[in-house]
């Protein structure tokens, strides 16, 4: 069936002999989902119409009439009034089509100076900017939940693990405060993304630049951004601040799902070291005894979408010449999505993280099963002046025996110990406590609770 051809004018109409059909209208329209850009849009808008009055490439009548007309649209958009048309392909033709409407011949000398290139990257870098201040609020919360579920379990011992075995004691405020780390990070990777987000390339036009007297650096000023871009042909093509927000935005998703996989495995009733607040779990539709914890393990698989997103917009952009493409289009759905997903998954868990029970004992439990003290007893070989490696080979000897025996390290007498080194004494058993254990490790970075505490203490004086 022959796709039906649009009898409707378009902004670049006169130099076609036929409209475009309705089929490419649907397969290059983008309104539908860059519509949320009409905020941002109206914003940049409104700079550079402030700008073409200052310079007096329009009088100030129109620039007048294009504010009164801005605000109209920014109304009817609020209360849902807005007519968004396919016809008009995007949001920008959308919104300058309904100022023409409301403001004349001022609505049609707005765009003096500017092409769609510069003005869609300008709106992408100023709702990149937003998400970002958003995010790192997030985060900041995020971690402030963190620091309150670990001073609160600034001495409560659970097994730290390599290749999932146990492997050393330590604490579980140690533990969040790892999170906490990565978060952190988390937070200095979208600022510094932001510094190269916030660069203006308004007033590049197409590509080449205008030939009108504009002022790159009072829209900059106006709009709160650093710099302008400086180069006209990078500035519409670049979407580098693009990949680094999502690679940024991936590495956030990757640190929750290193978090989710944990929580996954301490809420199973097999190792119960943790349970999650009900209104973050759902059961079964035939079992009705299970609780699932359903919203740890959807931002597992949100995560990939995330990378996905990544990867999308790397691909986008690898065979591009230069310099605006309409490939670059397809930049916005990856990335309005990753903004969502991140931001999201960043509100619900840092309400989720305020719901998790800890459960101390069978944290206990499982770190005397695993013989977690064996390194704290090679270090105190080490202290009495054995090697290291005699150390380490005296005390996988102590270990197999317990083994055999199915007892702890603690569980052995003073002269069975010392049957594997007589260096051993009375005061070993000081050391081959859980308590003993993580206190010894008390300097920055340490597991001890003492170290945790000024830890959360200098995260909190940080966040302010």
């Amino acid at each position: 069936m022959t796709a039906q051809l649009s009898k409707k004018s378009e902004a670049w109409s006169a130099r076609f002999s036929e409209p475009v059909s309705d089929l490419v209208k649907r397969y290059t329209a983008s309104v539908f989902f860059d519509k949320r850009l009409a905020d941002v849009d109206i914003q940049g808008s409104l700079a550079h119409a402030e700008m073409l009055a200052h310079q007096k490439i329009i009088s100030q009548q129109d620039h007048e009439a294009i504010q009164r007309g801005m605000a109209q649209i920014r109304d009817e958009i609020a209360s849902g009034k807005f007519e968004w048309l396919l016809d008009l392909e995007d949001v920008h033709l959308n919104i300058e089509k309904r100022l023409t409407e409301l403001a004349g011949d001022a609505g049609k000398r707005l765009h003096t100076g500017r092409s769609r290139n510069d003005q869609v990257a300008t709106d992408i870098r100023l709702y990149i900017r937003g998400a970002i201040d958003d995010i790192v609020g997030l985060l900041r919360e995020f971690r402030l939940a963190l620091l309150d579920l670990a001073e609160q379990h600034a001495d409560t011992i659970l097994p730290g693990f390599t290749h999932m075995q146990v492997a050393q004691p330590i604490t579980f405020g140690h533990h969040m405060l790892a999170y906490v780390e990565m978060f952190s990070r988390d937070a200095e990777r979208m600022l510094d993304c932001r510094k190269r987000v916030n660069r203006l390339p308004l007033g590049a036009a197409a590509l080449a630049g205008t030939t009108f007297p504009i002022d790159r650096e009072r829209v900059a000023k106006t709009l709160g951004f650093d710099d302008v871009c400086r180069n006209s042909l990078d500035a519409v093509s670049d979407r580098d601040f693009a990949i680094e927000f999502c690679a940024a935005a991936a590495l956030v998703m990757t640190h929750i799902s290193r978090m989710s996989e944990e929580l996954v495995i301490w809420m199973s009733p097999r190792v119960g070291f943790i349970d999650i607040a009900d209104r973050f779990c759902t059961g079964s539709s035939i079992m009705p005894q299970k609780k699932n914890p359903d919203v740890p393990e959807l931002a597992r698989g949100k995560t990939g979408r995330v990378n996905g997103h990544l990867i999308a917009l790397l691909t986008l952009m690898k065979g591009q010449p230069l310099a605006y493409n309409k490939d670059n289009q397809e930049d916005k759905e990856p990335l309005f999505d990753a903004v969502d997903t991140v931001v999201d998954t960043l509100r619900i868990f840092a309400d989720m993280a305020r719901g998790i029970t800890v459960k101390p004992e069978a944290m206990r439990a499982a770190a005397l099963q695993g013989y977690a003290t064996a390194t704290d007893l090679a270090d105190y070989l080490v202290k009495k002046g054995l090697p290291f490696r005699d150390a380490h080979e005296a005390v996988a000897h102590a270990v197999r025996t317990c083994v055999d025996r199915d007892c702890d390290l603690g569980d052995l007498k003073l002269d069975e110990l010392r049957a594997f080194s007589t260096l051993i004494e009375q005061d070993v058993f000081d050391v081959l406590t859980l308590e003993g254990s993580v206190a010894a490790r008390d300097h920055i970075g340490g597991t001890a609770p003492a170290q945790v505490r000024a830890a959360i203490a200098r995260h909190r004086a940080a966040l302010g």
